[in-house]
Formats: C-alpha cells, sequence, structure tokens
C-alpha cells in the first residue's frame, strides 16, 4: 500500500504556525517522521495561499527535499504555486488535486501533463459529490479520464478518488467508496490508478476511536482494489494491519479475521459472523466496526460500549 502522508496540513496549529514563520526545521522534522514511519509521499498542504503561494511552496518543498528523497504532493489551490513547486521537486510529484468542475479540468491536468505529474483527480463535480457508487464512476469514466487521455497522461498516473465520506452523519454512504474502486478495476480497461483520503471515514468520530475505524476500512478497500492512501503513517496499529493484509500473515487470531474481511470482500461475499471470537474485547471491537462500516449497525459514539 503507498501511503502519501498526510500531516503537513495547514489546518493542524504547528503546521500553521511553522509555514507562517518559514520554520525549516520544523517541516523538516515532521517530513522526516512520516517517511521513517513508512509514507512513501509526504503532502504538502499550504492552503489556498492566492498571495504568498509561489513563494511558500518554493520554500516548503526545497526544505523537505533537503531531509528526503521520499516523492512529493502538492496541494493547494494556487495552481501558480503548484508549478512554481512542480519545477523544483526532483522527483515525479503529484498534483492535489483536480475535481470535474470544467474551470479546474481544463487548466490543472494540463499542468500534469506539461511537468509529467501524478495528478490526483476527485469524482466531483459542480454540483458537489454524488451518492451513488455508479454516480462517481460516470463522473470518472465521461470527464476525469477522457481528459487524461486526451492530454497523454498515463493510466499510471492518473490517481481517481471515490471521496469517502465519514461515518459520523453519511453512514449509509460508506459502502459507496468501496464500490466505487472496485468498478474503477473492473470496468476500465487499463484502469487507473484509485486514492483515498483515508481518515476523512472518521472525521467527527472520537479520538480513540478513529484508527480502528480507518485500519478497518482500509481493509476494505485494499480488497476492492485501491491502490494509494492519503493516511496517517504515525499509526502504527494500521501500519500492522497493512502488514499483516500484504503478508497474508494468518499467525495470529486477529490477523486470520482481518483477512476473511479482505477475502469476503473481494469476492463480494458475506463476512461470516462465526470466525469472531465474541470472547476476544479485540476481535468484537473489529466486528462492531465491520458491521458500522457495512452500514449494518447505526453508527454512535458509544459503539464500540454497546
Amino acid at each position: 500500500m503507498y501511503i502519501i502522508g498526510e500531516n503537513i496540513h495547514i489546518i493542524a496549529p504547528r503546521v500553521k504556525e511553522a509555514i507562517g514563520n518559514r520554520d525549516t526545521k520544523a517541516i523538516q522534522a515532521m517530513a522526516l517522521a512520516q517517511v521513517q514511519a513508512g509514507a512513501s509521499c509526504v503532502d504538502l498542504n499550504i492552503g489556498p495561499q492566492r498571495k504568498a503561494g509561489v513563494e511558500i511552496m518554493e520554500w516548503i518543498v526545497d526544505a523537505v527535499q533537503a531531509v528526503t528523497d521520499a516523492e512529493l504532493s502538492l496541494d493547494t489551490t494556487n495552481l501558480a504555486a503548484i508549478e512554481a513547486g512542480l519545477k523544483r521537486c526532483r522527483k515525479t510529484a503529484f498534483i492535489n488535486s483536480v475535481s470535474a468542475e470544467e474551470e479546474r479540468l481544463q487548466v490543472v491536468p494540463a499542468v500534469a501533463a506539461q511537468y509529467g505529474a501524478k495528478l490526483i483527480a476527485l469524482t466531483m463535480a459542480k454540483e458537489g459529490i454524488p451518492i451513488a457508487a455508479e454516480e462517481r464512476v460516470a463522473i470518472a469514466m465521461d470527464r476525469l479520464i477522457p481528459r487524461a487521455i486526451e492530454l497523454g497522461i498515463p493510466m499510471e498516473h492518473l490517481y481517481i478518488d471515490p471521496l469517502v465520506l465519514t461515518v459520523a452523519g453519511t453512514q449509509e454512504y460508506v459502502p459507496n467508496a468501496i464500490e466505487a474502486i472496485r468498478m474503477f478495476k473492473q470496468l476500465m480497461d487499463p484502469a487507473p490508478m484509485t486514492v483515498v483520503g483515508l481518515s476523512n471515514v472518521s472525521n467527527s468520530v472520537p479520538d480513540e476511536n478513529r484508527s480502528l475505524i480507518n485500519r478497518v476500512y482500509l481493509v476494505m478497500l485494499m480488497a476492492a482494489g485501491l491502490d494509494a492512501a492519503i493516511a496517517d503513517p504515525m499509526d502504527e496499529a494500521q501500519n500492522e494491519v497493512i502488514r499483516i493484509i500484504e503478508a497474508r500473515d494468518e499467525s495470529t487470531p486477529v490477523g486470520r479475521l482481518l483477512l476473511h474481511l479482505h477475502d469476503s470482500t473481494a469476492a463480494m461475499e458475506e463476512f461470516d459472523a462465526g470466525v469472531v471470537d465474541m470472547s476476544d474485547p479485540d476481535q468484537v471491537a473489529i466486528y462492531k466496526t465491520i458491521r458500522v462500516l457495512k452500514n449494518e449497525m447505526i453508527y454512535a459514539d458509544s459503539y464500540l460500549r454497546t
């Protein structure tokens, strides 16, 4: 699983402060920690930065590249800043992101094509995020992929994001991103790459439950064919789940449970509750989380205690 480290994000107070002060060492420490924890790429979310975007992006790209050779994801709506950053990137970088809105779709992929960048493309149009998986796939097939093909962007550089919604308030739509990933891989030849903002699924959830929800959902997404996730690489429990799935490690009861979840999701079969040891609190927590993510049990902040 290709992890794009999400932790350099302007919404975080320490990141906002570091960018405001041009604190190179602070930004470098955040980037290096994520790479050392397993991130293959570091997302640099500087916010819109309408006035100082070019200068900030040049500074942050140079700062991070001074301590790591990991790939970078340039995350801002300021296209001039994106282009300035791409000019300084030593490796193929991501542009994060473009939607199917006509104005953005005309200009952002053209910059990706010009610089040979990878492009994260959101299945969202001017009307917003579609509910049904089929509607998200239609946006990709009718708008995003044709534009990439028109510009000569190879499918291995196009990362379609079906847009994960949160269990807190939009629980019934959470399975749709999984099905969209599956459809991208099954219906398109050659298939594009796929990516999600993983932590979106646990937005507005109490901190103590977020990692569990994220990592169980990740197993299901991987089963459907997910290639990459914008996620927190510092989450050791999440990293262990990725290892279990990729190594197919059945040496523990939890490992066997997660692999059953993966395999049943991949085969589009029902999850067998009989594999769960109901006397094991860890397995019970996973099982309840599976039911929430499948919309079989109503989510509440206290769902693990009920």
